[in-house]
């Protein structure tokens, strides 16, 4: 019985990823138009990030330019990325591995913007310390608001606060490259979630880590979005968390329905590798419109944010101002 099941399976389907040449050979017309739109949206997103580099470069100031760059490449990187994923099926894990580092440097790079747009981490403690900080914030405690009472923003507060966005970068690409070396020596497959396999543990791990690092990020923002309107701060917060859900999230529902054998074999391609491809496909569409709603929000120069002291002579010149004009009413 299991002989006559075995022969009914085409080979392809139990087999690794294909080749690139075997992926060029079998495609017929409309797979051709297909893989060479993608093929061009990666490249004008490419483009497009390129040319917007040297604008930020020529009309912002140092650091938030550099930060600026780091963050707005992440959706061309993944796009770029996945092109060459689509292309080149067996070489998506090296594919992967380097859009996820690069996305965890830009996970930093985010709290790194919103302190230095208040002038630095010294002014940023000058201006915020000793401040309720609420902490009921996602990714750990949104629904924890009733319980966690507003913290004081501290020196300490604000340290540990950056090494748990720092720690995601800096781990989170050492554990990538220890995937790899382990998945070249036949140690690490993605969809083996065996209690004892090496995947499930590196994975879980990493998600911890995930979820620590944007846990500060979120506080940040949650405490300081009111001083970061004026710089569109909120689109491009809702951007980069977008980007996070789609690079992260989407992949690993993809592959948990490839494992289970939602999506069909498709020869040369096996059910994994054909989820592999769908993924890539998919990322490829969506960084590109991210990479096209950025450029809105980020092609453009902002006004600073006033300083602390500029603002509290701001609200003095107001209260003059209401005051005399009621002393004027009074006497009318």
């Amino acid at each position: 019985m299991e002989e006559d099941l075995n022969s009914t399976i085409h080979p392809a389907c139990l087999q690794d990823p294909p080749l690139a040449i075997d992926v060029i050979k079998q495609l017929d017309v409309f797979d051709y138009c297909l893989y060479t739109m993608l093929t061009c949206m990666s490249c004008l997103s490419l483009l497009l990030y390129l040319e917007q580099c040297v604008y930020i470069y020529k009309n912002l100031p140092y650091p938030t330019k550099t930060n600026l760059i780091w963050i707005s490449g992440a959706a061309p990187v993944i796009a770029t990325m996945s092109c060459f994923g689509m292309w080149i099926p067996r070489a998506v894990m090296f594919t992967d591995m380097t859009s996820n580092c690069y996305f965890a440097a830009v996970v930093y790079k985010v709290l790194v913007l919103m302190i230095e747009e208040f002038g630095g981490s010294n002014s940023f403690l000058r201006r915020f310390s000793g401040k309720p900080f609420r902490i009921s914030t996602g990714p750990c405690c949104c629904c924890c608001y009733p319980c966690l009472p507003n913290v004081p923003l501290s020196r300490r507060m604000f340290f540990w606060m950056k090494v748990a966005a720092l720690q995601y970068a800096i781990l989170k690409t050492t554990l990538s490259v220890v995937s790899i070396v382990l998945w070249a020596n036949g140690n690490f497959n993605q969809l083996d979630l065996a209690a004892t396999s090496t995947a499930i543990w590196i994975n879980s791990f990493i998600g911890v880590l995930t979820i620590i690092s944007l846990w500060p990020i979120a506080i940040v923002f949650m405490n300081t979005n009111k001083y970061l309107r004026s710089l569109n701060m909120t689109p491009k917060y809702a951007m980069y968390q977008l980007v996070l859900v789609l690079s992260q999230l989407q992949t690993s529902i993809i592959n948990v329905l490839a494992m289970n054998g939602v999506i069909a074999c498709a020869p040369p391609f096996s059910p994994k590798a054909r989820g592999s491809m769908l993924s890539q496909q998919m990322m490829i569409m969506e960084m590109f419109i991210i990479t096209l709603v950025n450029r809105f929000f980020y092609h453009r120069t902002y006004n600073p944010i006033p300083c602390e002291e500029h603002e509290e002579h701001d609200n003095d010149q107001n209260v003059k101002v209401d005051l005399e004009t009621a002393l004027v009413e009074h006497d009318v």
